[in-house]
């Protein structure tokens, strides 16, 4: 059955029983924590304590009202039991128990929890103080929404660059066009039974090789629903680098990206969106050293738009004047990305 995350399923938490809309806030004296959903945060992990132990705590420092879990999910190590301490009983350790990889250890959090609402954050991304509350009051004034997300900040050697949508809302005709990093899924939220294996959106693809773009597939599975809402501050501090374990796996990215693209017919019917993707592929042959492979996909990017910039990064990297690494670690510096 759809559930709504409205006021006929709970009360607008921004306002007292016959306030006017508007922004105004409710004292939380007023017993607001009784109003609000419960919130339960998935946090994946893997061989990165300190980075973890500053992620979580950005999860506690949280402003939100409601009642909040988190579920730390140890996938392919060890679980560090000590996190779930004694005196903090919202903070459960579980192991994978699914597929390993990124995306099966969501899934694994999304079942173990039994809350109205899942967030997701990666072990080393760190939310702003009004992150979930944020995006709560966003999906509470939106009729039949079902999933939320929020601008983002790159850091990347210590520089720091806002990223925005420049929209409150997220279409399945944006997305075919354009990836649009700055969702990033350690801003997702969405009603956790839409997301459970028998629900309208789906579990996380656990299929995605390297779960890689298990993102962006979930994002698109979610537009086809109802326009994803946005909530354009950026309420979510990306770390870039190479504290990723996907950062130069190009056989990966490229195995991923052709798995979107026959997965999701969309991004192949939009001109811009399939170049932009033939583009990456580019890039990421040439990187891996496959100049044939680099070529088909160049003139492909070429053929559906000869304006996309990737093909160009491309072709001098096939010509041996740049290294896509090179080009890469220019974007990052920026707060971009191939």
């Amino acid at each position: 059955m759809k559930m709504k995350v409205n006021a006929g399923r709970f009360r607008d938490p921004r306002r007292a029983p016959g306030a006017a809309p508007g922004w105004a806030a409710v004292p939380q004296q007023t017993g607001l924590p009784r109003d609000w959903p419960a919130v339960g945060v998935v946090i994946p992990t893997r061989d990165r304590p300190e980075l973890l132990r500053r992620t979580l705590q950005a999860v506690r420092a949280q402003d939100y009202p409601g009642p909040l879990r988190v579920i730390v999910v140890f996938d392919q190590a060890e679980p560090d039991w000590r996190l779930a301490d004694a005196d903090d009983r919202a903070v459960m350790v579980l192991a994978n128990w699914r597929q390993p990889g990124l995306a099966g250890a969501r899934n694994t959090g999304i079942m173990a929890l039994d809350t109205e609402l899942v967030a997701f954050c990666d072990d080393d991304d760190v939310w702003h103080p009004a992150k979930l509350r944020r995006q709560v009051e966003a999906l509470v004034r939106t009729p039949d929404a079902e999933f939320a997300t929020c601008a983002v900040e790159v850091e990347f050697e210590q520089a720091v660059h806002p990223r925005l949508a420049g929209t409150g809302t997220v279409t399945v005709e944006q997305l075919s066009r354009s990836r649009m990093s700055m969702l990033h899924s350690s801003g997702f939220l969405a009603l956790r039974e839409a997301l459970l294996e028998d629900g309208v959106i789906g579990p996380v693809a656990e299929d995605a090789p390297g779960s890689q773009n298990e993102d962006w597939d979930l994002l698109l599975r979610a537009a086809r629903r109802h326009p994803i809402v946005h909530v354009d501050e950026p309420l979510v501090r990306v770390l870039w680098g190479r504290s990723s374990f996907y950062a130069y796996e190009y056989t990966t990215k490229i195995s991923s990206l052709r798995w979107m693209m026959a997965r999701h017919p969309e991004i192949s019917g939009c001109r811009p969106g399939a170049a932009r993707v033939y583009g990456q592929l580019a890039c990421w042959s040439a990187a891996a050293g496959d100049r044939r492979q680099a070529w088909r996909w160049a003139r492909e990017t070429v053929r559906h738009n000869w304006r996309e910039p990737r093909a160009a990064i491309a072709l001098a990297a096939i010509a041996g004047a740049v290294k896509v690494e090179t080009v890469l670690t220019a974007l990052h510096r920026r707060g971009h990305g191939i």
